[in-house]
């Protein structure tokens, strides 16, 4: 009941965390890598010892290379993702890649126009919204018998909201992130952010199941108890697991951030930040969003 109590404080944080992304993704934009904007895809594979990441970026730095992005590939090589390269930079690959290191060898060199780039963008708007749509229309489906006090409708428009609020934080992250450490938003980047609305949306019905349930032992037993309490003793029912789970799920990302390939890092990085926002939404704000439309409705028909 605290949680609902005090709904209001977070409401307020809620309102400060989506104005701070808004503002972070007006000021900076997001850095978008070669598979929306075009650009060449290079994997390089070394024979002897690989040069550091940062060694190599210095040097595709002076030699002209720009909006790159370098990771990581197994043991023995990296991935390059950049502009459109020219005849001589193209030329020169393996040569810079050879900086201080073994022999470097060119086993793929994909060039992406910017006609597949900004398919692959428009695709992946599509996915995202067929996902949210999809999902309004599931909730609606699964709770069209709870129809009082709320409608059925408004459980899933309020799921949407927390919803737009998991994908507005990561984006807000990674806009400041492109800022300050070039980092850019590929297909990966889409690949988790519809992994964090199946994890959070997965939270919130389950806070939301156990609300209907509980309006319906109300009805079978005859007991008269207002929403907020209702919706406060769903809540407080569903707290512990909805923390313990995301909790597990956060100690196995944290591991793969810090112990895994680099080439994951900035997804499991997307995940972390996806994953506390849609906890954060689940618990501290899609009930108490319920119980302040619920009483809204009740002071309009007053």
């Amino acid at each position: 009941m605290f949680i609902i109590r005090h709904r209001t404080i977070f409401f307020a944080l809620t309102a400060l965390l989506v104005l701070a992304a808004f503002a972070s993704i007006a000021a900076f934009g997001l850095r978008l890598g070669s598979d929306f904007t075009g650009g060449t895809l290079v994997q390089v594979r070394y024979d002897g010892i690989r040069p550091e990441s940062q060694v190599l970026s210095n040097v595709l730095t002076d030699a002209g290379f720009r909006g790159f992005s370098l990771r990581e590939s197994g043991d023995n090589g990296y991935t390059l993702r950049s502009e459109i390269l020219d005849e001589e930079q193209r030329g020169n690959l393996p040569a810079i890649f050879s900086y201080q290191g073994g022999t470097a060898h060119i086993d793929q060199l994909t060039e992406i126009g910017p006609t597949i780039g900004t398919e692959l963008k428009n695709k992946a708007l599509v996915a995202l919204l067929l996902v949210l749509l999809c999902i309004l229309l599931f909730i609606a489906f699964a709770f069209r018998k709870v129809s009082k006090p709320i409608s059925s409708w408004v459980y899933g428009f309020i799921a949407l909201i927390t919803l737009v609020h998991d994908v507005v934080v990561p984006l807000g992250f990674f806009a400041l992130l492109g800022h300050v450490h070039g980092t850019q938003v590929d297909t990966l980047f889409v690949t988790a952010i519809l992994t964090i609305l199946g994890f959070s949306i997965h939270d919130t019905i389950v806070v939301f199941d156990r609300t209907r349930e509980n309006l319906r032992l109300n009805e079978e037993r005859g007991r008269r108890e207002v929403f907020e309490e209702t919706a406060g003793r769903s809540l407080t029912q569903t707290f512990v697991r909805s923390i313990n789970t995301s909790l597990t799920v956060l100690i196995t990302l944290v591991v793969l951030y810090f112990v895994g390939p680099a080439s994951t890092r900035d997804f499991a990085l997307t995940l972390l930040v996806g994953i506390i926002a849609g906890t954060y939404s689940s618990v501290f704000l899609a009930t108490p969003l319920l119980v302040a439309w619920a009483s809204w409705r009740e002071g309009k028909r007053q």
